[in-house]
């Protein structure tokens, strides 16, 4: 394996050189062979004391320096502090991260932090994120989680654990706001740009991260997930889903639902991550104002006019995907956000009811869409049966599924975690175990980030 450094080494004002702790007792607890393979990495080393080393980082590498604004408040330095970079790859041609959380204290650790994790925050992670890789949406991925022997105070005392991610890089909307204060946004942005939007200039640089960011959020909401902590400093550039903390899958349609434990007042609800989405691209433009114009006005006055029609470009793409999915006209997708509002079902299981009407099976579908008209218009657009099947999982992450299997794998058995994740990463299989919604609604369910 040839480990690159072109992140820091391009930009090493940006980085910090770490090493990962000493663990008391590491173990593999999973690792995916494939992606392993795909990025032509040594299983049997991997498994090797060498290869744990490496993963753990202990071989070194480099702490990622970002800024953030967490709750809509500004935090000027932030960072790993309690991750690193472990390099890059290349595969024909394409560098990819590789990543490590819970490695122990950086330069950028937070004063009282220890620099760990969860062994089943990094198993929800992979678990969670190898599913929505698995359902079309674009995600960092995970390449192992490492138990470490260790044992940590969360409220209550777990096992702690080491998750290694892969992304096409871990540069943030939050990063380019730590590189303003040290004035090298033009360099982040032209390494930027190289790496994911080869040859754009920095209009063209902005845009393309808002129409990424768009089609992976708008793909999120047609899954019903939340992500729970849409910071600034957790919305990517290339357009991945990062960081999968309090993340959960919404069952019963609700705009309001919110399952995150830190966030009190739902500032990352379902029905709120649009919103949100457009607010950290205007915190984005921002950044990169002064490189788009040779005059501030002009500047500003791109960046507010590509802000003012985010919202439209937002609900175009969210029509266009449940359209596309149920192989209808946008017009009937919009009445379908309707029903949904009103109906308030189980996501999942109306997509299917709604591919088994499509076959002609009409009944489930009716007596769930009973009190509007939007069936009898979906249904005249006659959708091809195959699409709408091929669009519309039978399987998504369940979270009481979720934290049963992480409860398990604290004990040491790791069984349930295997079965979940093979049928979330099959999500067309039937698996029956895995298809129906809690029977009492998710009352009081909530999920925490497990730092």
């Amino acid at each position: 394996m040839h480990l690159y450094h072109d992140y820091a080494e391009h930009l090493p004002e940006l980085v910090a050189v770490t090493q990962g702790e000493e663990q008391p007792d590491p173990k593999l607890a999973v690792l995916n062979e494939k992606l392993a393979q795909q990025l032509g990495l040594d299983t049997d080393w991997l498994r090797s004391t060498d290869g744990l080393n490496f993963l753990l980082g202990r071989s070194g590498g480099h702490a990622m320096a970002y800024s953030g604004f967490q709750f809509g408040t500004f935090n000027p330095q932030m960072g790993d502090g309690r991750a690193m970079l472990l390099g890059e790859v290349d595969t024909e041609g394409q560098l990819w991260d590789l990543h490590a959380k819970g490695t122990g204290l950086t330069p950028y650790s937070r004063p009282g932090s220890d620099g760990r994790g969860t062994l089943s925050s990094m198993l929800r992670e992979y678990l969670v994120s190898e599913a929505m890789h698995a359902l079309g949406v674009p995600t960092t991925r995970s390449l192992a989680v490492i138990s470490t022997g260790r044992p940590i105070q969360r409220g209550r005392v777990q096992p702690a654990g080491v998750l290694v991610r892969v992304a096409a890089s871990h540069i943030r909307v939050g990063t380019f706001h730590y590189a303003a204060q040290f004035g090298r946004v033009q360099d982040l942005a032209n390494y930027a740009i190289a790496r994911h939007y080869p040859g754009a200039g920095y209009r063209e640089f902005f845009q393309g991260v808002m129409e990424r960011q768009i089609a992976t959020v708008s793909a999120w909401m047609r899954l019903g997930f939340i992500h729970g902590v849409m910071n600034t400093d957790n919305t990517t550039v290339s357009g991945e889903t990062i960081d999968y903390g309090p993340c959960a899958f919404m069952e019963s349609y609700s705009p309001d639902t919110v399952f995150s434990s830190i966030d009190q007042q739902g500032r990352y609800s379902f029905g709120n991550q649009p919103a949100i989405l457009g607010w950290n691209l205007a915190r984005l433009a921002e950044s990169l104002v002064p490189l788009f114009s040779a005059t501030i006005n002009a500047g500003v006055d791109f960046a507010q006019e590509a802000i003012n029609g985010f919202q439209e470009k937002f609900a175009s793409q969210r029509r266009k995907d449940i359209a596309t999915a149920l192989d209808t006209s946008t017009t009937v997708a919009s009445a379908y956000f309707a029903a949904m509002q009103l109906s308030r079902p189980d996501i999942t299981l109306a997509h299917r009811t709604l591919a088994d009407a499509a076959r002609g099976h009409t009944r489930p579908a009716q007596e769930l869409f009973s009190n509007n008209d939007f069936l009898d218009s979906y249904l005249a657009s006659e959708p091809a049966p195959q699409t709408v099947d091929a669009a519309m999982p039978r399987v998504i992450p369940r979270n009481i599924a979720v934290e049963a299997a992480l409860r398990a794998a604290e004990t040491g058995d790791m069984e349930p975690f295997t079965e979940l994740l093979h049928a979330v990463t099959h999500p067309w299989q039937p698996h029956p175990s895995y298809e129906q919604p809690d029977p009492n609604g998710l009352a009081g369910f909530r999920t925490y980030c497990g730092t």
